[in-house]
């Protein structure tokens, strides 16, 4: 009998397989069946990162060094209930388990600091929290759903659901949303920026101070976001300065574990002023800057402009705002992105899909908004609907499956140390409308699949897509034909150039006619040559078949080496089984 396979760290089938040989033998060997039982537990302790959390250069790492990818999403408490919301919708540990199946590793959990700093407000039960505000039928969800949250004191209720995420194996960051619990943001509600009417900077401190102190010993709260959006008519870099610098000491003397993440002005759309001048600190090892992208605030004119113009417009402005960061050696988390989750809104899906180009290109550090199907109460409305949400109004299933499928390349990292290949990194191509990249199979045929099954590639100095393993390269025959892999790669159909304002298109010459033309991935996933299309000018064309990223990956080469150590489980075959 063959021995178990050892499995790829992001290799499923492989610990499927490894899963169903010991069940062939478990009912036979008692140790084989505690194997078995034992093997789920394994394999979740194997994936958890070592903590704390720390920076090395632009990556957060873990406590053994290795890269950390934060791939987070937002789940708002600081509205005026100042509770989690969807308690009345799911048990605390079913949202838990939810987040973790849908590929996250953690949570942006957010909070008001009058839950930190006033008595009364935190030591309200949730039960009371809520007829107060005239939810009845919220109380009686909570009983259905949470009966042991329902008296409990808002504060300890946070508490649960850090505890909740915790035991699924999820991080946590906590974010200060507000000082006074309700839908954040305006220029005008008074939480804008220090010295407004709900922004006393000493509260805010001795607010940071309390929460750090309240989880020093919660292994899984990783980090703290200091402030979520300073905005308003006072913001200035100034007090920024001297308030941020204040807040990240206080913070780290009541908690030196958790990571330090400081947001920007302008509602979180600029850092720019960091460009010349970073934050003075007394530790390092511990910082993290944030930046919010949306399409609605990033300067696009998403349904009125060429997609290509659009994008590469927006990046540059990302870039200048705040993405430099990384190329200086600092790490940098976009702690919130967002789009329509019903699909139906052209300008959010182009955006979109621009944003994941970027996300891959740069393995950024992430949080989309939001975790939340629906809320409580917002903005005065009952049960209102969260049309960004990753869950449903009712919070029973994904309101957009086929966006987790998207996103799923992207939660685990390409690059950074620790990685099998990160003192030998190759490329790869990633397609952002699909979520998928190229893979070579043997017909020498192209076709979009898993990015972890991508093949090495190496995208030459003299334009050539080649497949490290072989040596063959990317050619180009004719319109309307399959790319395919060949041998001669000097000729023109070979020499692959990223063209238009997004930088996207993979454009080569015909060999025959000099006709350019373009990778291009058809529905049923294979990967064709056809003529370039929405280059620039028209705004109502779609290019985004046709938008490819080649970008850095450390992962492990499928095939290759660098495989997960399962802890030994003996001799294999058992010798009862041998004989």
């Amino acid at each position: 009998m063959a021995g178990i396979k050892k499995p790829h760290l992001n290799s499923g089938s492989a610990i499927v397989s490894a899963h169903q040989q010991i069940t062939m033998a478990a009912s036979t060997s008692p140790l084989l069946l505690l194997a078995l039982l034992l093997l789920p537990a394994l394999m979740a302790a194997a994936s958890l990162p070592a903590l704390p959390l720390s920076t090395a250069s632009r990556w957060i790492v873990g406590a053994d060094g290795r890269r950390v990818k934060l791939a987070c999403a937002n789940w708002a408490s600081h509205l005026e209930p100042a509770a989690a919301e969807g308690l009345a919708r799911r048990g605390v540990s079913d949202i838990a388990a939810r987040v973790a199946a849908m590929g996250f590793n953690c949570v942006r959990l957010t909070w008001p600091t009058y839950l930190a700093t006033n008595a009364t407000l935190a030591s309200l039960p949730l039960r009371w929290s809520l007829e107060r505000l005239g939810m009845l039928e919220s109380v009686a969800g909570v009983r259905v759903n949470n009966p042991a949250l329902l008296d409990l004191p808002l504060v300890d209720v946070f508490r649960e659901v850090v505890s909740s995420l915790a035991s699924k194996g999820i991080m946590v960051i906590l974010d200060n949303q507000m000082t006074t619990p309700g839908w954040c943001c305006s220029r005008t509600d008074g939480n804008g920026f220090f010295g407004d009417v709900y922004f006393d900077p000493d509260e805010w401190l001795k607010g940071l101070s309390a929460m750090a102190t309240m989880f020093n010993n919660t292994k899984y709260v990783v980090g703290m976001s200091l402030r979520n959006e300073l905005r308003g008519p006072k913001q200035n870099v100034s007090l920024w300065y001297r308030y941020m610098q204040m807040g990240a000491e206080a913070v780290h003397a009541a908690n030196p574990n958790v990571l330090v993440i400081l947001s920007g002005l302008d509602f979180d759309n600029t850092l720019s002023f960091l460009f010349k001048e970073k934050v003075n600190l007394s530790f390092s090892g511990k910082l993290v800057y944030e930046q919010h992208w949306y399409g609605f605030s990033d300067g696009g004119n998403w349904e009125s402009q060429n997609q290509n113009d659009a994008c590469g417009m927006v990046v540059d402005f990302i870039w200048a705002k705040g993405l430099f960061l990384l190329q200086q050696g600092w790490s940098l988390f976009f702690s919130e992105f967002g789009f329509d989750m019903s699909g139906t809104h052209i300008g959010d899906n182009r955006y979109l899909t621009c944003f994941l180009s970027v996300a891959a290109e740069m393995d950024l550090d992430w949080s989309i908004w939001a975790l939340q199907g629906s809320y409580y109460i917002r903005e005065g409305t009952l049960a209102y609907d969260e049309s960004y949400g990753l869950l449903s109004w009712d919070w029973c299933t994904a309101r957009n499956p086929s966006f987790i499928k998207r996103i799923n390349s992207l939660q685990s990292p390409f690059q950074g140390p620790g990685l099998p290949n990160s003192q030998e990194p190759y490329n790869i191509i990633f397609h952002p409308q699909s979520g998928l990249c190229v893979l070579a199979r043997s017909s020498k045929l192209l076709e979009l699949g898993p990015c972890d099954e991508s093949n090495a590639w190496n995208y030459t100095s003299a334009y050539e897509l080649v497949v490290k393993s072989t040596g063959q390269c990317v050619q180009a025959k004719s319109v309307g034909k399959n790319a395919k892999l060949g041998t001669d790669c000097s000729k023109p159909s070979s020499k692959w150039h990223l063209i238009s304002n997004s930088k996207m298109h993979v454009s080569a010459e015909l060999t025959k006619n000099g006709t350019r033309v373009c990778l291009d991935a058809s529905p049923d996933g294979a990967i064709r040559t056809n003529q370039c299309k929405c280059l620039s000018v028209d705004p109502a064309c779609d290019p985004e078949s046709q938008w490819f990223k080649v970008i850095l990956s450390s992962r492990d080469i499928p095939g290759g080496d660098s495989i997960l150590q399962l802890p030994s489980l003996g001799p294999w075959p058992p010798t009862s089984l041998s004989s």
